[in-house]
C-alpha cells in the first residue's frame, strides 16, 4: 500500500486511478480546485498555482501529476497559453513543495502526451525518439510541461507519455461514438494516419507499474503496443455500434467540421505510431492490445453511472 497524492485527479483519469487505487486499499488523496462527489478519494482544495497547506501531503507519497485542461480546443495563441499555463502552473507549484517536505515524494509520475513527437507519419516512436519542434499545440505543450517538472525533488520521476486513453463518457470516446452512430463513421482523410491509444485498464495498470517497478525512471510510453491506422479505428467503432460503412471525410470537411465543433482538426489527422517499447521489455501484461476487444469491451459492459466529464479545467 503505498499514499498516492494526484493532482488533477477529479478529471476523467485522475478518477479512474483514484478508483483503482483505492481498490488496492492504497491511500488516495486528489488535490482539486473544486471537489466533487463521486470521487473515490480524499479531497485536498488547492489553486493549482502556489504552495498551501496541501503541501505536507506530498511528504513520503507518490505524486501523480495529471494536472490540465483539456486539449479537445481550437488551436488559437489563447488556447496554447490555457493548455501551458494549466499545466507548468500546477507543476511548479508542485515541485516547489516537494522541496519543502521532508521525507520528499517517493515516487513521482509525470504525466505527458505522445503528442510531444508532432506528425510523425511513418515513424515508429519508441522511448528514444526526439520530441518535435511544433506544432504549439500539443507539442510544445508537452515540452513545456516536462520542462516544468525537471529536477524535481522526488526519490524517482518517470515520465509517462500517454497515447489517447479510452474509457467511456471521456470527450475522446464519446465524439468517436456520436460521429459514427450519426454515420459519420468513415474514414478521416485518407485513413491511413497513426492512432496511439491505450484502454483505461491499461493505462491505470501502467501506472501500478510504474510506480512499484524501481526500475523505471525517465521517459515511458503508454501506449498500446499496436497502435491502429484511423480507417481501422472507425471500422472497429462502426462494428461495435453495429452500424453500417460511412463515407469518408475530406481533409477540407474535417477542418470545417473542426470549426463547427471547436476542436482541433489535428486531434483527427495527424499521425504517431507509438510503441510501448520499455513497457514491452519488462514484461507488462496488456489486458487489451487490440483495437477491438478494447472497444467491444468499453462500449458494451454495464454502464457505470459516472457522470460524463465535461468541465475543462481539472
Amino acid at each position: 500500500m503505498v499514499k498516492m497524492v494526484l493532482a488533477g485527479g477529479s478529471g476523467a483519469l485522475g478518477r479512474a486511478l483514484a478508483t483503482a487505487a483505492a481498490g488496492r486499499g492504497d491511500e488516495v488523496v486528489v488535490l482539486t480546485r473544486s471537489p466533487r462527489a463521486g470521487v473515490a478519494a480524499r479531497q485536498v482544495a488547492w489553486d493549482g498555482r502556489a504552495v498551501g497547506r496541501w503541501a505536507e501531503e506530498l511528504a513520503g507519497a507518490v505524486v501523480v501529476n495529471l494536472a490540465g485542461a483539456l486539449v479537445d480546443r481550437r488551436p488559437t495563441p489563447a488556447n496554447v497559453r490555457l493548455l501551458t499555463d494549466s499545466r507548468v502552473q500546477p507543476t511548479r507549484a508542485l515541485a516547489a513543495a516537494a522541496a519543502q517536505v521532508v521525507p520528499r515524494p517517493l515516487v513521482w509520475v509525470q504525466m505527458s502526451t505522445l503528442a510531444i513527437y508532432g506528425d510523425a507519419g511513418e515513424l515508429v516512436l519508441d522511448e528514444s525518439a526526439p520530441p518535435a519542434d511544433g506544432p504549439a499545440q500539443m507539442a510544445g505543450v508537452a515540452r513545456a510541461w516536462e520542462q516544468a517538472a525537471a529536477g524535481v525533488a522526488a526519490e524517482r520521476q518517470v515520465i509517462m507519455r500517454a497515447g489517447v486513453v479510452l474509457d467511456r463518457n471521456t470527450p475522446a470516446l464519446d465524439r468517436l461514438c456520436a460521429l459514427t452512430r450519426w454515420g459519420l463513421g468513415g474514414r478521416i482523410g485518407d485513413g491511413r494516419q497513426w492512432v496511439s491509444w491505450l484502454h483505461v485498464a491499461d493505462f491505470t495498470a501502467a501506472v501500478r507499474r510504474l510506480i512499484d517497478d524501481s526500475s523505471f525512471h525517465g521517459v515511458v510510453h503508454a501506449t498500446s503496443p499496436n497502435p491502429v491506422r484511423n480507417h481501422d479505428l472507425m471500422k472497429a467503432l462502426r462494428a461495435v455500434l453495429h452500424r453500417p460503412p460511412a463515407p469518408p471525410a475530406p481533409v477540407p470537411l474535417v477542418r470545417l467540421g473542426s470549426l463547427l465543433l471547436r476542436t482541433d482538426p489535428a486531434l483527427a489527422l495527424t499521425s504517431r505510431r507509438a510503441v510501448p517499447a520499455r513497457l514491452l521489455e519488462a514484461g507488462f501484461p496488456f489486458r487489451y492490445p487490440e483495437i477491438l476487444p478494447a472497444v467491444q469491451q468499453l462500449l458494451t459492459r454495464p454502464a457505470t453511472g459516472r457522470t460524463p466529464l465535461r468541465d475543462p479545467i481539472r
